[in-house]
């Protein structure tokens, strides 16, 4: 039994960091081919801004303040509470997918339906633009990652870890 709660919990963080991770690889060409191109006064100033945007807004807000220690409170309580459904859908249960309160799954619905109708739209922005929004993505994101390791290894040496897995049983 422990080889098998520590294989879901292992499961569920790599894979929410293989999740992150990929998006910030697949973003970083078309940022970084944006700055080569060279931007405008103009277009630096919309860079840093949007970017330090991204940070507060998705970084901090959206990563630090609740996505991470919420991910990480069910990466552990995937681990004290092992079962086999949620063992092999790890990382969709560690995001709030199912067994999860009704507004953290209406939350992780509604994020993934809104990120996937914003991936689509910035696909049709031309370049820097594109890219200048992808900075500020993969801030965002790598800051949300950072995040989650950290909150993911205060909930397995804090004994009073103070996040809750917004289980319904929570």
């Amino acid at each position: 039994m422990t080889g098998m709660r520590t294989l879901a919990a292992l499961w569920g963080f790599i894979g929410v960091c293989s999740l992150i991770g990929s998006a910030i690889y697949r973003l970083s060409p078309r940022a970084k081919e944006a700055i080569d191109m060279g931007l405008s006064t103009w277009q630096w100033v919309v860079l840093v801004l949007f970017a330090l945007f991204m940070l507060v807004s998705e970084g901090y807000r959206g990563f630090q303040k609740k996505f991470s220690p919420r991910t990480a409170a069910r990466v552990k309580y995937l681990y004290d509470h092992p079962h086999l459904l949620r063992g092999l859908l790890a990382p969709f249960f560690c995001m709030g997918y199912f067994h999860a309160k009704r507004k953290t799954q209406l939350t992780a619905i509604i994020l993934t339906l809104g990120i996937i109708c914003l991936v689509i739209l910035v696909s049709f922005c031309p370049q820097p633009w594109r890219g200048i929004i992808d900075f500020g993505v993969v801030l965002g994101l790598a800051w949300g990652v950072s995040t989650f390791v950290i909150f993911t290894i205060q909930s397995f040496l804090d004994k009073n870890f103070k996040h809750s897995p917004e289980t319904p049983d929570q």
